[in-house]
């Protein structure tokens, strides 16, 4: 034992301790008492309907909001939009496009992929993450975070805030499980908060439906670091890339499947973070599918995500946002790597280029035993404009059970 280590494990328990007791006399005692932007405080009380799974007829549809940048609300002006727009333009364009998107497209889960409140822009993080995800939570359906680096530039560290979300009614985030490593052991220690796992069940009623079928990885990418004396963007660490090796290995061998339901090889994945990984760069000078506006923007260190993603087989695609001007999908040795597309008002944009989220439908495969494993998955974007335009709908995956 560590005796120099004791105090501060001391402390970090007691910090958990008193927090969650907190929680609980807010919730308890004086959230009714409370307002925000004239509605009720609500601490967690509602939880999704559980497991995730596709559709009766087959699919599985998850909106992405990169880059909401929610500030404080209606005194939050908006960024880069026409000088006819601005005067009435504030965070709650950022909420209306929200809730449009979920009409819409009437997903089945909700992606949040980072920089959700501007962080200097808020006068407490706490109700800015409320605000910012209230239209999510109002609509009754799962969602899942993870963080940015802008997010904890308020009030709040990124610790606490990943706790605070995974609190929040209907959200499926988490602040860290412990999982296995490729060693088998238990992993206590893992760098950043909000590395996670989701898994997605097959239809209601089919042979799959006990089974995990599509599998949704979620990993904190950081903020800032310094390296060699230079600050740069955060990444993506060892330890990190270690647990979802090991994640990836376990969903091989899932004790939920029977013997006789178990698809023959690993579900197919999606991976969400926040910070692009510098291979990005090389998209440049190869065919794309969307817009490649702006420098990509990502760490001076290079931690083997790419080599990680492609030794796994698993993850199809990446979704990721930060680069808000940036909305293509490109592929990197056989793994699709899509940008979000700026989506909030109150972070910077590109003047007469909406506003934008992403759609991704993953679709299963019909058997002579009704629906199987997943055969494809497509992605589109939406604009916010009169019509929420549709555009760049492509493949990114087809299984060929043949092959």
């Amino acid at each position: 034992m560590d005796l120099s280590s004791s105090p501060t494990n001391w402390y970090h328990s007691f910090y958990i301790t008193f927090i969650s007791a907190f929680l609980y006399f807010l919730h308890t005692q004086i959230a009714p008492k409370l307002l925000i932007g004239h509605q009720p405080l609500s601490i967690k009380k509602t939880s999704p309907n559980l497991p995730l799974r596709f559709r009766s007829d087959g699919t599985f549809k998850i909106l992405q909001v990169a880059d909401m940048h929610y500030g404080n609300g209606g005194s939050s002006r908006c960024r880069d939009v026409l000088d006819s727009e601005f005067a009435s333009c504030c965070d709650h364009n950022t909420s209306l496009f929200l809730r449009r998107m979920i009409e819409a497209e009437k997903p089945d889960f909700i992606a949040f992929t980072g920089d959700n409140i501007f962080g200097r822009s808020c006068t407490d993080a706490a109700e800015s993450m409320l605000r910012a995800f209230r239209p999510a939570i109002e609509s009754g359906l799962p969602w899942a975070a993870v963080l940015g680096n802008h997010d904890q530039e308020s009030t709040m560290t990124r610790e606490e805030l990943m706790f605070f979300i995974s609190l929040m009614d209907y959200s499926l985030s988490q602040v860290n499980p412990l999982a296995e490593d490729l060693l088998g052991e238990r992993m206590q220690d893992i760098d950043g908060f909000g590395n996670y796992d989701l898994r997605v069940y097959g239809a209601p009623g089919s042979y799959l439906a006990n089974s995990s079928i599509l599998n949704l990885f979620f990993l904190d990418s950081g903020d800032r670091e310094i390296v060699n004396g230079v600050r740069t963007y955060g990444w993506i660490k060892e330890s990190q890339l270690n647990w979802l090796r090991g994640v990836s290995q376990g969903h091989s061998r899932d004790p939920t499947h029977s013997d006789n339901a178990s698809p023959p090889d690993k579900p197919p994945a999606l991976a969400f973070f926040h910070i692009p990984i510098p291979e990005i760069r090389q998209l440049w000078i190869k065919d794309i599918v969307g817009k490649f506006q702006e420098a990509v923007a990502c760490s001076s260190v290079n931690p083997g995500v790419l080599q990680t993603l492609v030794s796994m087989g698993d993850v199809k695609a990446v979704f990721i946002g930060h680069d808000h001007t940036n909305d293509f999908c490109g592929n990197l040795d056989g793994v699709w790597f899509c940008y979000g597309g700026g989506f909030g008002y109150h972070g910077y944009g590109r003047t007469g280029w909406p506003r934008r989220g992403r759609v991704i439908l993953a679709e299963l495969r019909k058997g002579d035993k009704g629906w199987m494993g997943v055969e494809r998955i497509r992605t589109w974007k939406r604009l916010d404009d009169e019509k929420l335009s549709k555009i760049d709908e492509q493949l990114l995956w087809e299984n060929h059970p043949s092959q």
